[in-house]
């Protein structure tokens, strides 16, 4: 089913369309169709999406339905919308602009780069010493088979009870350890998500988990997060009610890639307004260690989960380290069953000595989370700064927490800006990769993970590309990357 906007949805999300820069040499019909155009090249409009009719969009904007007609036939003429009589109109890109979105990238080590590609750090000093005493715990195991397909019971138990310290009741039965934060999705998909099926995401959005729902063949819908308010209630809220996907993935807690915290409020409707379309709420933890400023967390979405319709994944990549792959899945009992028996199909199970060190580092996580979020909260602020001095001309929101913010440029570069970047040993992660078919050139995502230095290098040699960018530019092939 096609989702519609409303007229007074569409009018809030162009807001003051007819004083953007150049209003005056444009008339109202030509800055309509642009600002429709920005919204869709921002993520903030999804495609596929059918707009308003004339006349609704006219009242909601207090103009002419002359105008609105001819902002209509302005964006069929550049491939913006498509029409046709007695089904309305839907939004679309011109032909050929597409960028593929299969989030897979070959794994670079080169130590020269400075690489804002990747947002993770290295590991925490504690992880030696964790290892060590693991590799001692270890012979209690070795007279089984070590095949574990829902993992160490401590560490289940251990997980469990982070669960119920932020106010979600947890067992260990409700607890499934998996190899990363990414096989927690794709086990949940394979279960929830048949071929075809309708899946709601946030735009923009974390790029292996487009990955793993190009996979399932999953037919995607979105929801456009404003880059400086973040999540439209109203608007995700009716896309649940429209759509009614079989699942809906979200990142509320330092969304990848904005940085954007949900409040309790919405997370509270949005479980209430699941239950009754009949999703399945797929929640993304990966960021929920990580607040930088003082102010409180809001309770997890599972708080509010009456249904077992939330399913909730993180683990120890962002907080901790990504070379010790644990995951996790919290789930209803049942739920963590089924899903431990898909994952003997797919790998048996996780290694039992990094289960080990995880367990020992999960013990003192509150002196190795303190340390990350003071490190963190400084590298931020380094790059804020840096950003200010070196980039005026882009704006972001500074994110509360999490490890990255999300700059709006000051053009639609952001593609060609990560080419040029390369050329001067600085890999980006341009806006289009966390989105679809094409749109968020405006946007970068910049990650605060690397040493300050680093970070202040880096966007002085961004700022040093930038400004030749309006000059000709060769294109060239470029090796891919990982984005994370």
């Amino acid at each position: 089913m096609t989702s519609t906007v409303r007229g007074a949805q569409l009018a809030r999300l162009l807001g003051q369309w007819h004083s953007l820069p150049g209003r005056h040499r444009s008339p109202d019909y030509a800055a309509l169709a642009g600002a429709v155009r920005g919204l869709l090249s921002d993520g903030r409009l999804p495609l596929g999406v059918r707009l308003p009719a004339e006349r609704e969009l006219a009242e909601s904007l207090a103009v002419s339905r002359t105008t609105v007609s001819a902002a209509y036939r302005t964006l069929r003429e550049s491939g913006h919308l498509t029409s046709r009589r007695g089904a309305g109109s839907w939004t679309t890109l011109p032909s050929g602009h597409r960028v593929a979105t299969s989030g897979l990238w070959a794994a670079g080590d080169d130590r020269d780069i400075l690489d804002l590609g990747v947002a993770a750090h290295q590991a925490p000093e504690e992880l030696i010493g964790a290892a060590r005493a693991a590799v001692d715990d270890l012979p209690r195991y070795l007279g089984s088979a070590g095949y574990l397909p829902s993992g160490l019971v401590e560490l289940r138990d251990a997980v469990a009870a982070g669960y119920t310290a932020r106010g979600v009741t947890t067992s260990a039965e409700q607890i499934l350890i998996t190899a990363g934060t990414q096989q927690a999705l794709d086990l949940v998909l394979r279960l929830s998500v048949p071929v075809g099926s309708p899946v709601l995401v946030e735009t923009p959005t974390y790029p292996n988990a487009l990955a793993a729902l190009a996979a399932r063949r999953a037919r995607i819908s979105t929801h456009g997060l404003d880059s400086a308010t973040g999540w439209d209630s109203e608007m995700l809220l009716e896309a649940l009610r429209q759509g009614r996907p079989r699942c809906a993935y979200l990142i509320p807690e330092f969304h990848n890639p904005t940085g954007h915290l949900m409040d309790a409020g919405l997370r509270e409707r949005l479980v209430a307004t699941a239950h009754a379309a009949g999703t399945e709420l797929i929640v993304d933890e990966s960021f929920v260690d990580l607040p930088l400023d003082g102010d409180g967390m809001p309770p997890p979405v599972a708080v509010f989960d009456r249904h077992s319709r939330v399913v909730s994944i993180g683990g120890m990549s962002k907080a901790y380290w990504g070379g010790l792959r644990i995951g996790w899945v919290r789930a209803s009992a049942p739920l963590v069953q089924r899903l431990a028996a898909i994952r003997v199909g797919v790998d048996m199970a996780s290694p039992v000595l990094e289960q080990l060190v995880a367990v020992r580092l999960l013990a003192q996580a509150g002196r190795i989370v303190a340390a990350r979020r003071a490190e963190l909260r400084a590298r931020r602020d380094t790059l804020v700064t840096a950003l200010r001095e070196q980039l005026p001309e882009w704006t972001f929101t500074v994110p509360r927490g999490g490890v990255m913010l999300w700059a709006e440029l000051d053009g639609p570069i952001s593609s060609a800006l990560a080419r040029a970047a390369e050329d001067v040993d600085v890999r980006l992660a341009p806006g289009p990769r966390f989105g679809l078919d094409g749109t968020l050139e405006r946007f970068l995502r910049l990650p605060f993970t690397l040493p300050e230095d680093d970070l202040v290098e880096a966007v002085k040699r961004i700022a040093s590309v930038r400004y030749d960018l309006d000059r000709a530019v060769r294109p060239s092939w470029r090796t891919s990357s990982v984005i994370t």
